[in-house]
C-alpha cells in the first residue's frame, strides 16, 4: 500500500522550520509550513497530511492542543511533538494528547528520519490492519449496520429488545434508509435466527401473481392457470417474512394477510384447504399508516395489529455522525467490487458529505461512493472524484469548535437555500418563519450573495 508522504511543519522559528523543510523535501517527502496555530488549522482542512510536527511553544497556542484540534479534523493523523526540554511531565501530556513521538531541540536530522520511517511503517501496517479486519469482519453478500451515533445506538438498542419478543413489527421511515437492513437485524437477533428470512416487494402487479407469491397456489385450475407454488409464507414456515411497502399492499390482499397474522393460515389460490404456517411478519413502509386508514385505503384491523410494535428508522440527516464510518464502509465494499485500492476519502471530501442534504438517505449516498470509487485515480476519494451535485452549492460543514460560528455557518447555508428554492424573497420570507425587513436584516448580516 502506498501512502502519501506528506508532513505539515508548525514552528514559529523560521530557521528551524525552513532547515526541516528542506531536509525532508531532499529525503523524498511533501512538505507544508505553517508558523501558528490558526495556519496549521487552515492547512489541515484545505490540505491533506499524514504527519504533523509540531512545536509546543507557538505564538497563538500551544502544541498539545493544536494536536488535539488536529486529531478531531482527521483522526488517521499522527503527530510528532517538538520541545526544547524532554521533562517527564511535558512528554507525558503529549502522549496522553494522542502523540505518536517526540523530538528534542536542537532537532538531529537522522533521529527524525528514522522516527519518521518508523512512524510511516507503523502507519501502512496500521491501514492495511484496518482493511483486513473490515474484510473479514463481513460475510459476502450480507450488508450490515454501520454506524456509532447516538442515534442508530438507541435504534439498535430498540431492535434488541423488540427482536427477542418474536412480535410483529412495522418500520417506517423514508425510502433508502436500509429498512430492510433493520428487518434483517431484527430477524438475526430473534429467536428465530435459525430459520428462514423472505422478502417481498409488495408493489409487485398483476395482484393475482403477488398472492401467489405470498400464500401460494394450488395445482393448475381454470381460474389459476399458473403451475403449483408454496409461496413465501410457507416457505419461511418458522421464520420471518419481510413486507417491503406494505402500503402499497391491496386491500383484498390485506384481509388476507390479517387472517395469516391473526389465525396463523393462509388459503393458497386455487385451494379451499386452509394451510397452517407460523412466521413473524416484518413489515416496512414509506407511508403514514393511520392517514390511510383514515383514507379507507389501509385495512383499520391491520393497522392496529402493526402499530403496536413500530420502528422509525432515522433518515441519513438525523444521524449524520455515521456518515465517516458509512463512507469508509461503502469504500471498502465498492473498491473490493472492482478490484481498486481506494483506502480512504480526503478531510475536504468527508466534511462535504457530512453537509449533503441526502434526500435519497444511505442509498443515495452508496451510489455516490460507488461512482466516486470509480473515478478516483488514487488511494484517496477526492472532492472532483465526487457526483458534482454534491460539490457544486453549498460549502461543507465548518471545523470549528465556536458553537456561534458553527451555527452561523448553518444559518446561512439555510437561508441562501430556501432562497434558491423560492420565487422571490417573500415567499423565502414565509417559508422561513421570518417577516420580510427580519429576513433582508439576515441577508446583510450573514453577507448572503443574491444571484
Amino acid at each position: 500500500m502506498q501512502l502519501n508522504r506528506s508532513v505539515l511543519i508548525v514552528e514559529d522559528e523560521e530557521v528551524i522550520r525552513s532547515s526541516l523543510s528542506e531536509y525532508l523535501t531532499s529525503e523524498g517527502y511533501q512538505t507544508m509550513q505553517a508558523s501558528t496555530v490558526t495556519k496549521a488549522l487552515e492547512l489541515a482542512r484545505s490540505q491533506d497530511f499524514n504527519v504533523a510536527i509540531c512545536d509546543v511553544q507557538l505564538p497563538d497556542g500551544d502544541g498539545i492542543e493544536l494536536l488535539r484540534r488536529l486529531q478531531n479534523i482527521k483522526p488517521s493523523i499522527f503527530v510528532l511533538i517538538i520541545t526544547a526540554y524532554a521533562t517527564v511531565e511535558n512528554t507525558i501530556s503529549a502522549f496522553k494528547a494522542g502523540a505518536f513521538d517526540y523530538l528534542v531541540k536542537p532537532v538531529i536530522f537522522d533521529d527524525l528520519s528514522h522516527k519518521l520511517n518508523r512512524l510511516f511503517e507503523y502507519q501502512k501496517i496500521f491501514y492495511e490492519n484496518q482493511i483486513l479486519r473490515r474484510e473479514l469482519a463481513r460475510s459476502p453478500g450480507i450488508e450490515e449496520v454501520v454506524g456509532s451515533s447516538k442515534t442508530l445506538q438507541n435504534l439498535q438498542n430498540t431492535i434488541r429488545k423488540i427482536a427477542a419478543t418474536n412480535s410483529n413489527v412495522v418500520l417506517f421511515g423514508e425510502s433508502g434508509t436500509g429498512k430492510e437492513l433493520f428487518a434483517r437485524s431484527i430477524h438475526s437477533n430473534g429467536p428465530n435466527r435459525e430459520q428462514r428470512f423472505l422478502a417481498v416487494n409488495c408493489g409487485m402487479r398483476p395482484i393475482e401473481l403477488l398472492e401467489s407469491q405470498l400464500f401460494g397456489s394450488a395445482a393448475s385450475s381454470p381460474q389459476y392457470p399458473q403451475a403449483e407454488q408454496t409461496g413465501v409464507f410457507k416457505n419461511a414456515d418458522g421464520g420471518t417474512v419481510y413486507l417491503d411497502e406494505i402500503s402499497q399492499l391491496p386491500l383484498g390482499t390485506q384481509g388476507k394477510l390479517l387472517r395469516a397474522i391473526e389465525y396463523g393460515e393462509i388459503l393458497p389460490l386455487g385451494s379451499a384447504e386452509p394451510v397452517k404456517v407460523d412466521v413473524r411478519l416484518i413489515a416496512s413502509t414509506t407511508q403514514d399508516l393511520s392517514e390511510m386508514v383514515k383514507q379507507g385505503e389501509f385495512e383499520e384491523d391491520l393497522f392496529y395489529r402493526l402499530d403496536g410494535m413500530k420502528i422509525h428508522v432515522p433518515a441519513l440527516r438525523e444521524r449524520v455522525d455515521d456518515i465517516p464510518e458509512l463512507v469508509e464502509y461503502f469504500i471498502s465494499k465498492h473498491s473490493s467490487k472492482m478490484g481498486k485500492r481506494v483506502t480512504g476519502a480526503t478531510s475536504e471530501t468527508i466534511r462535504t458529505l457530512m453537509s449533503a442534504e441526502w434526500k435519497g438517505n444511505v442509498r443515495q449516498l452508496d451510489n455516490a461512493i460507488e461512482r466516486a470509487v470509480m473515478m478516483c485515480d488514487d488511494n484517496m476519494i477526492c472532492l472532483n472524484d465526487l457526483p458534482p451535485e454534491l460539490h457544486q452549492d453549498e460549502p461543507p460543514l465548518p471545523d470549528v469548535d465556536d458553537l456561534r460560528l458553527a451555527l452561523r455557518h448553518y444559518e446561512r447555508m439555510h437561508i441562501t437555500r430556501v432562497l434558491k428554492d423560492s420565487t422571490d424573497k417573500r415567499e423565502a420570507a414565509k417559508r422561513l418563519k421570518l417577516g420580510l425587513s427580519s429576513l433582508y436584516r439576515k441577508i446583510e448580516e450573514l453577507e448572503i450573495e443574491l444571484e
